[in-house]
């Protein structure tokens, strides 16, 4: 029987290289992970001095605790063979003492974090883009609505920015409040919110207001564009909520795409080469042009 032969892969086109486990931040003693995806030249950079890629921060929804940083990265892979870096980024647990703002400053820093390693990891400082899904979608329009601000820029790599030049947005709660009201016969839902707001329900108002991108939105503002996606039978956090952050966005003249998803849950059948097709053309657009 005869040998086949196989052409060999000297460019390493298409191989995606994992980097787990890296320690952006620490805090408590704890430290906050990231996984980075990236390019397998991107190891051997003296050999093929790999050109920077448009980076994708990506924040899994975990109704603000510890995301599983490997849920989505079987997903995430595709981008990074159409171009991109992508990191997936956790943020502390709201439920073991970290109310808001914790997740959202994690995030920041993360970002930042990310600039100030460019070189490393190939990644091109000036084309960002976050994208999250329902919890890590609210952290993600809370990133593009506060960009640089120092309320919550937490105390790490302060000379790089937080800004974004995107966002997609998946299943994101736009209305902390209302969120909570949709969701109140479920096991936990109140415990969350004193985890997420505070002890002192008074200032509850005040804080769901803070959180709520539907209310963060500000006129005159440098915001990036925004790509929002929301499954219309969503059982978690009610599809209107899109519609309002829709509207209040284009009402402001602020650079906005939404895509109702039909018949979708939160999560679960939400997901289809179709919406990732949607994604990568809106990212394309955005930070590739």
């Amino acid at each position: 029987m005869a040998i086949h032969e196989l052409e060999n892969n000297p460019d390493l086109k298409g191989q995606v290289r994992l980097i787990d486990n890296v320690s952006y931040a620490a805090i408590d003693g704890r430290p906050l992970k990231m996984a980075i995806l990236e390019p397998w030249t991107q190891r051997f950079q003296l050999k093929y001095n790999p050109l920077p890629r448009p980076l994708i921060v990506f924040v899994q929804g975990s109704s603000w605790r510890v995301g599983k940083m490997g849920e989505q990265i079987p997903q995430l892979i595709q981008f990074v063979k159409a171009g991109y870096v992508v990191a997936t980024v956790q943020h502390r647990n709201t439920l073991d003492g970290y109310p808001f703002p914790a997740f959202l400053q994690d995030v920041k820093t993360a970002i930042r974090y990310l600039r100030r390693h460019a070189i490393k990891y190939a990644i091109d400082p000036e084309k960002v883009a976050i994208w999250g899904t329902s919890s890590g979608a609210n952290a993600a329009m809370l990133v593009a609505l506060t960009g640089d601000d120092p309320r919550y820029a937490g105390h790490l790599y302060l000379t790089e920015s937080d800004r974004v030049n995107a966002v997609v947005s998946c299943f994101a709660p736009m209305d902390i409040k209302d969120t909570f009201e949709y969701t109140a016969a479920v096991p936990g839902s109140e415990l969350l919110k004193f985890c997420l707001l505070g002890m002192d329900t008074k200032k509850w108002p005040e804080k769901e207001k803070e959180m709520s991108p539907l209310y963060q939105v500000k006129p005159g503002q440098d915001y990036p564009p925004f790509l929002l996606l929301h499954g219309d039978a969503d059982k978690v956090v009610p599809y209107h909520q899109m519609e309002d952050m829709y509207h209040k966005l284009t009402d402001e003249d602020y650079d906005v795409e939404a895509y109702r998803v039909k018949g979708a849950n939160h999560e679960k059948d939400f997901w289809s080469a179709k919406v990732y097709q949607v994604v990568q053309e809106f990212l394309d657009q955005q930070l590739k042009n």
